[in-house]
């Protein structure tokens, strides 16, 4: 009981977990940007789902219904995704997950790339938030830019100032449209769909979690844990709700994740490819109840802002990209420091020779040349 692919109990997946809401939560996001060909024809369906849609000016330029809408959505397009995990409405919110999503301009395949939430960067100055710039973690800027006089922090304005300074980072001049998601209803969406089948690259214990769901017990005599491990077996399995969270979440070598959070982000994109396929399989586009759930769960848990194009505009822009055309990138990195002394993440100078080739339309061909690049399932 318990394993992958066994189910397991039903426990509150939510109850005792601390902040981590990793790249896993930023599924409801892809999952509604690549499931265009799955809405189209569905006008009630969409109807429903753009009303689920949270919706803020994420962009700090009003376009947050302030443009009129446009007649299409055209290629090249970059798209930052970023994951949170709400907090108390009092508490600055934290970028737990950065991933860019670039669909080059034949709208016909994607490349997803996630940026190091512990990359030491230069997060320029956020007048709005009342903060001076400086050095520090990436997933500090959200947290900087949501400071608000008088008020409780604004996750959007955060998203700006997190927004400008990837945008220094990865040289993109102007994103086309962004998306925060938190995993408050994500397990929802799993359950929705009745699971997910993916390929899982080595076996994994669990951190934090026993054969049966439940949490593990903290350790009496130190840090950590201690009682049986939930366990997911190199190999094709069946993930529920809460498996699937947990082993997107371990990140430890001795667990079974060797590279640490270069791993799971690994895992986290292979999750989110997986999730995608399932969304396109006949089980759930043949079935408009399962389908009305999935994607009613993934809109509560969405706020989007397309710079005057809706989540559905760019649905529908996006249908010719199938989930085998979805090309998932690792970038090149290592830590700055050891121990006491970490201070961070840093990207190797081949990151910048992705990046141009990113803002060129030339990543077909870097791809050829730096086969490196891919984040490959098996």
């Amino acid at each position: 009981m318990g394993k992958a692919g066994k189910g397991g109990g039903k426990p509150s997946m939510w109850s005792g977990v601390p902040r981590w809401a990793r790249t896993c939560t930023i599924f409801g996001a892809v999952l509604m940007l690549l499931s265009g060909v799955v809405l189209v024809g569905y006008e009630a369906l969409l109807a429903r789902y753009e009303g689920a849609v949270g919706k803020a000016d994420l962009f700090g330029d009003q376009a947050a219904g302030a443009q009129e809408r446009k007649s299409d959505v055209k290629g090249p397009l970059n798209i930052l995704l970023v994951g949170t995990d709400p907090r108390k409405p009092e508490d600055r919110p934290l970028a737990d997950s950065i991933m860019v999503l670039h669909v080059p301009e034949t709208m016909d395949r994607a490349y997803l790339f996630s940026l190091p939430r512990d990359l030491y960067v230069d997060i320029p100055q956020f007048d709005k938030a009342g903060y001076s710039g400086g050095a520090g973690k990436l997933n500090g800027a959200m947290s900087h830019g949501s400071v608000v006089q008088g008020q409780n922090p604004s996750a959007p304005q955060g998203f700006e100032l997190l927004a400008k300074t990837v945008q220094n980072v990865t040289g993109i001049e102007r994103f086309d449209a962004g998306a925060i998601i938190n995993f408050t209803g994500f397990q929802k969406i799993v359950d929705a769909m009745g699971g997910v089948d993916m390929y899982i690259e080595r076996d994994v214990r669990s951190e934090h979690r026993e054969p049966d769901g439940t949490h593990r017990k903290g350790n009496p005599s130190g840090p950590g844990y201690i009682g049986p491990q939930a366990e997911y077996k190199k190999g094709n399995q069946h993930l529920s709700g809460w498996q699937a969270l947990d082993y997107v979440r371990q990140r430890y070598p001795k667990n079974g994740v060797p590279d640490g959070d270069y791993g799971r982000q690994r895992h986290q994109q292979q999750f989110i490819k997986a999730m995608v396929k399932q969304a396109f399989s006949a089980d759930v586009v043949t079935n408009p109840i399962k389908l009305d759930r999935v994607i009613r769960a993934a809109g509560q848990s969405l706020t989007f802002n397309g710079r005057g194009n809706s989540v559905v505009d760019f649905a529908v822009a996006l249908k010719g990209v199938r989930p085998e055309n979805v090309e998932l990138i690792k970038l090149p990195g290592e830590g700055i420091g050891t121990g006491s002394a970490y201070r961070g993440e840093r990207l190797l100078p081949a990151a910048d020779d992705f990046f141009t080739a990113l803002k060129n339309e030339q990543l077909d061909a870097f791809l050829l040349e730096h086969p490196e690049f891919r984040n490959r399932n098996k």
